[in-house]
């Protein structure tokens, strides 16, 4: 599949796959795919038939088996930005515990390369570019080309993979590290206007540096000069939208029939967000409206193992005519 028709809006992710082995209550599960390129692009597929999606990634041929590729290969994506070098892939161990895990970064894939992206999207450009990484595979160079080439492409961003702080041992944490945090500054201060950042609760109060309160949170977005489009996801409390000079947007978190895998639900979340927002008229009430369907849709991903909680946007919209919120 390629995504040449300029007529057509087109959504393109870019970060490494993952290998993620889960230990879930002290059991370890078989491998699965992970990576927010992955949940991205599977839950949009399999939303709508009418997005143009791609990925941009660089995988390691030495630890990731092509069967775990199945699913993504089996869909309608443009796989054409995909890098393959003979090292090791990235590889994550998340043991969760009582709604809690602790996130072990084994091996990495290499940085993304610029000069890797098909000639196709240079001549026509995505409707937007979404930088997914997993951990700081895109820098600040990255981003200023793409904004350089693509000036007129709306920019999402996953905080996750920009501010983990990784130890010698692979420890993956979320704690506040300035060099970091000023980085992602610098990249929110880039992108500008065309700016939709997700980040999670946690990642978001280190963003503002502040926990206290989510309105505190959110009102440090304002203070940036643009007037992008910040989410923060708070789990079964939902989630809040902000933008300079508009009200802030709470939207209810749906129920699931049931949670086993919490793995991904974010992912899921910006990625139909993103569909539903570029399908709109840009205004406040219908980003609104695309926050609900990114809130249903990703409490169906909870419900089953892995990358596999994927529904079309005609389950969705019935699980969102039955508003039957977390309370």
């Amino acid at each position: 599949m390629k995504i040449q028709n300029k007529n057509n809006p087109s959504i393109i992710f870019a970060g490494s796959f993952s290998i993620d082995h889960i230990i879930r209550f002290k059991r370890l599960n078989k491998p699965s795919l992970g990576g927010s390129v992955s949940y991205c692009s599977l839950a949009l597929s399999n939303y709508t038939q009418d997005a143009k999606i791609g990925i941009i990634s660089h995988i390691g041929k030495l630890n990731l088996k092509n069967s775990l590729l199945g699913k993504i290969k089996n869909k309608n994506i443009d796989l054409r930005g995909i890098k393959y070098s003979p090292v090791k892939n990235t590889n994550f161990v998340l043991d969760y515990f009582d709604h809690a895990r602790t996130l072990t970064l084994k091996s990495k894939s290499p940085n993304l390369m610029f000069s890797d992206i098909p000639s196709d999207y240079l001549i026509f450009p995505p409707t937007v570019f979404v930088l997914v990484p997993l951990c700081n595979e895109i820098s600040i160079e990255y981003v200023a080309q793409i904004l350089k080439k693509f000036p007129d492409t709306y920019i999402g961003i996953d905080l996750q993979g920009f501010i983990r702080k990784i130890d010698e041992d692979g420890k993956v944490a979320y704690i506040y590290d300035n060099e970091i945090i000023s980085n992602m500054e610098k990249i929110i201060n880039l992108i500008g206007d065309k700016l939709i950042l997700k980040g999670s609760e946690e990642e978001m109060s280190l963003l503002a540096k502040t926990c206290d309160d989510f309105e505190k949170v959110m009102a440090h977005c304002n203070e940036y000069n643009n007037y992008g489009i910040y989410i923060m996801t708070l789990g079964e409390k939902g989630s809040m939208l902000t933008k300079k000079g508009e009200k802030i947007l709470k939207i209810p978190a749906f129920k699931p029939r049931r949670v086993v895998d919490e793995t991904g639900a974010g992912d899921v979340y910006l990625s139909i967000f993103l569909f539903e927002f570029i399908h709109s008229d840009k205004s406040w009430k219908s980003i609104k409206k695309a926050a609900y369907f990114a809130s249903a849709a990703a409490s169906f991903l909870v419900e089953k193992k892995g990358p596999s909680g994927f529904v079309t946007k005609k389950t969705v919209l019935k699980r969102l005519e039955k508003k039957r919120y977390i309370n």
